[in-house]
């Protein structure tokens, strides 16, 4: 059978290019698909952009609505000796401070030295009992003869997880001493070491406060911390003392040169710091949504819209987000004073629908009324407040079940549709084109067969008229 490439020769028509503007025809068909696959695969991809969008707002959206952020304050000491940290609800105040002791972790060092880490210093094998403080269950270790070297104690102790800490000290001279420090400091987690089994270890290791020999000696002694918070004395076991002052943790350093100074001040930086983060996530937002639904206007007479129109422009879903969003922008139930966003400084540009913060408005409420503009912005944090409701949304948005994977469902749906339209098509065409080609094949070899005829008859009447 001819290929295509000698289609014609039989007939002497010109049926490759006949065949060719069939094939054209016919794959016109495909363009309307080919082009619909295009729209929605930039509409899969907008859903893509508008997420992205969503949620970089809702990370700024949840460091707003935090109640704490109104009622933070800051924290100055007129020495290095204590700092203080503060949750948001510490009461602004001055406090005079004075700190006479720092809590201290016990720790007790072997009076013996070993000249090495490896030999054995129990002949038996022993148990080393840790009792800290009166109230609390010790911590039995047994010990076999074989393991009881420094290297072996140390790590038999470490692996006891018994709230003290074991340590090997080279003292020099190829000497060294067993050190024990308790993990926690004040009076109460004060060691005693005892050892049954072996009196050689004993010897070597046992500790108690009121006895009269002891194997190790006390090297830093465990004590409480003793301080003056306006004048009224105060001990605790850690230099972190966070029950001493309502919200306030202090952080001791160092003991004071008499009476030093700790202020705590409110701190609405946090909160405007959180504000304009907030309006720059939003601003952004609103950049995304117009940048989707961007819109060329094209002459009367185009059948087409112009190529850089936004891939969501038109789109439902993105009209329902961008709507319900600009309705959230006020708190009307609030039980502050400030019920808008414009009460506090941030106005909305009519034109681009963006906001805009006057700074000076903000810092004034902030200052006058901090507790007031949280209200209208966080409300209880459950169901009322500006971010409040705006985080319940979002979270629905952008959930799993929500409108944006509903929408970004069905376009992939579509797609798979179209998809299958367009394969179902070029198949289709495929087998036209292939059956046209098969019946002008069939054409030529008839032709060519009639033509060879009807050279043969013509012949033949020649000879025969020539021959009369």
């Amino acid at each position: 059978m001819a290929s295509i490439s000698t289609l014609g020769v039989g007939s002497g028509l010109d049926l490759n290019t006949v065949l060719s503007n069939l094939e054209t025809a016919e794959k016109a068909q495909l363009t309307p698909i080919s082009n619909q696959q295009s729209s929605y695969t930039a509409k899969l991809s907008g859903y893509g952009t508008l997420k992205n969008a969503l949620t970089a707002f809702q990370t700024a959206n949840t460091t707003l609505n935090s109640a704490d952020l109104f009622t933070a304050t800051a924290t100055t000491s007129s020495t290095n000796a204590f700092s203080a940290t503060t949750t948001g609800s510490a009461i602004p105040g001055k406090y005079t401070i004075a700190v006479s002791q720092l809590a201290q972790a016990q720790t007790l060092t072997t009076t013996q030295t070993q000249s090495d880490t490896k030999t054995a210093i129990a002949s038996g094998d022993s148990v080393i009992t840790i009792q800290q403080g009166g109230g609390k269950d010790p911590v039995k270790i047994n010990l076999s003869a074989a393991n009881s070297s420094l290297a072996g104690i140390r790590d038999a102790i470490n692996n006891a997880k018994a709230g003290v800490s074991a340590s090997i000290i080279n003292v020099g001279n190829g000497q060294y001493r067993l050190s024990l420090t308790a993990n926690n400091t004040g009076a109460d987690n004060a060691m005693s070491i005892s050892v049954s089994g072996d009196s050689a270890l004993q010897s070597f290791m046992g500790y108690d406060k009121t006895a009269a020999t002891n194997g190790m000696t006390e090297s830093v002694t465990a004590q409480n911390a003793k301080l003056t918070v306006n004048n009224i004395p105060i001990e605790n076991d850690s230099n972190t003392i966070s029950d001493a002052l309502e919200n306030i943790t202090l952080n001791l350093n160092d003991v004071t040169t008499g009476n030093q100074t700790l202020n705590i001040t409110k701190d609405t930086s946090k909160a405007e710091k959180a504000i304009n983060d907030w309006v720059t996530a939003y601003n952004s937002l609103q950049d995304t949504f117009a940048s989707l639904t961007k819109y060329t206007a094209v002459d009367p007479g185009s059948d087409s819209q112009d190529s850089s129109n936004g891939a969501l422009l038109g789109d439902s879903t993105l009209r329902t987000i961008q709507t319900q969003l600009k309705s959230m922008l006020s708190n009307s139930l609030s039980t502050s004073s400030f019920k808008t966003l414009a009460q506090i400084g941030v106005t909305t540009d009519p034109g681009t629908g963006k906001l805009n913060v006057d700074s000076k408005k903000l810092e004034a409420a902030l200052q006058k009324d901090p507790d007031g503009v949280g209200q209208m912005l966080v409300g209880d944090g459950k169901k009322t407040g500006m971010t409040t409701t705006i985080a319940t949304n979002l979270t629905s948005w952008l959930s799993k079940t929500g409108i944006i994977q509903s929408a970004t469902d069905g376009v992939s749906k579509t797609l798979n549709n179209l998809t299958q339209q367009y394969n179902d098509a070029s198949t289709r065409i495929d087998n036209m084109m292939a059956s046209y080609k098969a019946q002008f094949t069939q054409l030529d070899v008839l032709m060519n067969s009639l033509n060879s005829t009807s050279s043969y008859l013509t012949q033949q009447f020649t000879t025969s008229s020539s021959k009369s």
